[in-house]
């Protein structure tokens, strides 16, 4: 299994080591960034945390472990935060760490909207980053075991920064502030070219290359020059996301049968992410993380650029500025993820915050380890959401 090679297994990971998680803001750095001081109740936590020898890993039972996935844009709604997780002070101080980092309402956007506005990129990524750490939060309140066994961590694009929140790489307060100016950026290149991005399920003749090689030369034969037509996600087999140009995404569209594609559909969103279009804001991303001291992760966390586990603290800023320019490997982590031998059990994910599309590219990439997902949100549960005009 490839989550084994974890070197500790932590009580309470999303506060791992003190060298992460829930802050309260005391001031801001020299730099501008907020930082804070960890909580009083994290030092009680982690005195029971204990070493765990490669041995003892060796012969851990994969059902005995846990795996977190963390959701991305695309999940967000309104409601999409309840009075259940509000009466954790940990999840509470999350929000008002937000409303201070960010400078508006975070907790009363994501409870009542209006959509219109908690679906615009620079207010969505924030809500998704504070609404799954907060899932998290609550699985470790309601169901500590599961936080106590979990050994690997992933996220979907903005999801990852989330991950390594969780995983002890990052501060809570600091990649807030990271997932704000990366947002800003993001909503700030997409208005340079009108672009968007376009879900694809195709069959086993797809021809997704092509596709795209042909939608290109589509928008040259309009007058476009430097057409940008891309696989911006690779979700499952047969299942991606293509980004670029509106005209190229028309083209595929109107062209879907010639290319073996059962279903197209356009997504809500303000601009071709993942692609070379994104280059505007890679150095507003990467001018904000080099004032960020990244740690060497508690546990595994695998990367949205090669699907595979990061090795070392140092790799992780460059990759996570590349990661706005390059495809999510989604169905390629998966993979990696849950690479066992035959007869081998699977351990339980759970996908922490809005949503289950995660987990239905897990079902579709690996049936047998669906089996054992659950869905942990913060949604409304004993509280009235409604979502406002």
């Amino acid at each position: 299994m490839a989550v084994a090679a974890t070197v500790r297994v932590w009580p309470h990971a999303l506060l791992a080591a003190g060298r992460t998680g829930i802050r309260c803001l005391s001031g801001s750095a020299p730099d501008g960034i907020p930082r804070g001081l960890r909580p009083e109740k994290l030092r009680e936590l982690l005195q029971g945390a204990e070493d765990v020898t490669t041995q003892e890993r060796q012969n851990q039972s994969p059902a005995d472990r846990c795996v977190l996935l963390f959701p991305g844009q695309g999940s967000q709604h309104p409601g999409m935060v309840g009075g259940r997780a509000l009466r954790y002070p940990t999840v509470r101080e999350m929000f008002t760490t937000a409303e201070q980092v960010l400078g508006y309402d975070l907790l009363q956007l994501c409870q009542h909207g209006p959509r219109e506005q908690l679906d615009r990129t620079v207010y969505c990524q924030p809500a998704l980053y504070v609404s799954s750490l907060a899932a998290a939060e609550r699985l470790s309140q309601e169901q500590p075991e599961a936080i106590e066994k979990c050994v690997a961590a992933a996220g979907f694009s903005v999801g990852e920064f989330a991950a390594l929140v969780f995983a002890g790489v990052l501060d809570f307060t600091e990649a807030l502030y990271a997932v704000k100016v990366r947002a800003e950026a993001m909503e700030e290149a997409s208005l340079a070219v009108p672009s968007g991005m376009l879900s694809v399920v195709g069959n086993a003749q797809a021809r997704y290359n092509f596709a795209c090689l042909e939608a290109r030369e589509h928008c040259k034969s309009l007058g476009i020059e430097s057409p940008v037509c891309e696989v911006a996600n690779y979700l499952f087999p047969d299942g991606r996301v293509f980004a670029g140009h509106l005209q190229a995404l028309q083209f595929l569209q109107t062209n879907s049968r010639k290319y073996h594609f059962k279903r197209t559909r356009v997504l809500p969103v303000s601009g071709a992410f993942h692609t070379s279009l994104m280059q505007p804001a890679v150095e507003p991303l990467s001018e904000v993380l080099k004032r960020i001291t990244f740690q060497k992760p508690l546990i595994s966390v695998y990367c949205n650029v090669d699907g595979k586990r990061y090795r070392h603290a140092e790799n992780i800023q460059k990759v996570l500025v590349k990661q706005l320019v390059s495809p999510v490997k989604w169905e390629q982590t998966l993979h990696a993820l849950y690479e066992r031998k035959k007869g081998t059990d699977f351990p339980r994910t759970y996908e922490v915050g809005p949503g289950k599309q995660l987990g239905t590219t897990l079902r579709a990439c690996n049936a047998q380890a669906w089996k054992y997902y659950e869905n942990v949100d913060i949604g409304a549960d004993d509280t009235q959401v409604t979502e406002e005009a």
